[in-house]
């Protein structure tokens, strides 16, 4: 094979060329007859790729079936031949698992769930999710709807929930963000919680700093974290709060303007639109409601 030219026509490189040279090298021809035609088919367009792909993919999926694998939908499920899937997980319609891909038993993956290069223990749920070069412990779930970047690890028994997106970021044990973050370039406790809406800001428009959170801490819905920061171990920060500086083990970091009511505001205002309203079709009858922010 290392002997085979392009030096043709078309430029191509052809396997039949290996005839001509085992001949020459006075090695014995013979005919072989398959049983397999896919195995000897020409791929010379496009149409012809696709139908050798979907040969690959239908014995991949048949060899993962016949190891105790469930496959719900074979005809929109894609597994590389590079991947591993353990006996009794499932995998949804519209699951990808690409390159590098191990996937423990008794999970289920998707649907619509695309995992690049990834690790998965076991008992394991990823639903409508993308993972790229990263690794999830066992017991973990994932989605909907969650993006795990490159440099990411999970550990047992995390929820990482509906988009929330992870980026280089190490998630401890039991740690629940169950909705609407980001964490990236993060180490982030066992046992923490993270609220709803909570942001490391990572990058300064230089470089990215590190967020540091403790185990057992508890990070308020819609807290800022500005990186570089650290959050000790049991710590709280209160909802809405900006993270500019560390926070030491058990304290609570309240950063925020405090709330003042200005009583009957809401009735004035309104009252005096409606009065505005009012004045402008007595002026302009043909006007109308419209008003222009």
């Amino acid at each position: 094979l290392a002997r085979v030219r392009a030096d043709n026509a078309q430029g191509e490189f052809y396997l039949t060329d290996v005839v001509g040279l085992a001949t020459g090298d006075g090695e014995r021809i013979a005919a072989v007859a398959v049983e397999d035609a896919a195995e000897v088919m020409g791929v010379n367009t496009k149409v012809e790729l696709a139908e050798a792909a979907r040969c690959m993919r239908t014995r991949k999926l048949r060899e993962l079936m016949l190891r105790g694998v469930t496959v719900t939908d074979p005809a929109s499920t894609y597994v590389d031949v590079t991947v591993t899937v353990e006996h009794d997980t499932v995998l949804e319609p519209q699951t990808h698992l690409r390159g590098d891909t191990a996937v423990g038993a008794g999970c289920v993956i998707g649907p619509m769930t695309v995992l690049t290069n990834v690790k998965v223990g076991n008992a394991s749920r990823i639903v409508h999710s993308h993972v790229e070069d990263s690794v999830i412990g066992s017991s973990v779930r994932v989605g909907p709807f969650a993006n795990i970047r490159p440099g990411c690890k999970i550990a047992d028994g995390a929820k990482i929930g509906d988009f929330v997106e992870l980026k280089n970021a190490q998630v401890g044990e039991r740690v629940s963000a169950s909705h609407l973050s980001y964490i990236g370039d993060a180490e982030v406790g066992e046992g923490t919680n993270v609220g709803a809406g909570t942001i490391t800001c990572n990058y300064d428009g230089f470089g990215k700093h590190p967020t540091i959170i403790g185990a057992g801490a508890f990070i308020g819905s819609h807290t800022t974290l500005v990186a570089p920061v650290t959050v000790g171990e049991g710590a709280m920060t209160a909802a809405g709060t900006v993270v500019t500086c560390d926070v030491p083990e058990g304290a609570l970091a309240i950063a925020r303007v405090d709330q003042s009511n200005k009583d009957g505001w809401a009735a004035r205002y309104r009252e005096a639109r409606q009065h505005r309203r009012t004045s402008r079709k007595q002026r302009d009858p043909g006007a109308g409601d419209l008003e222009h922010g």
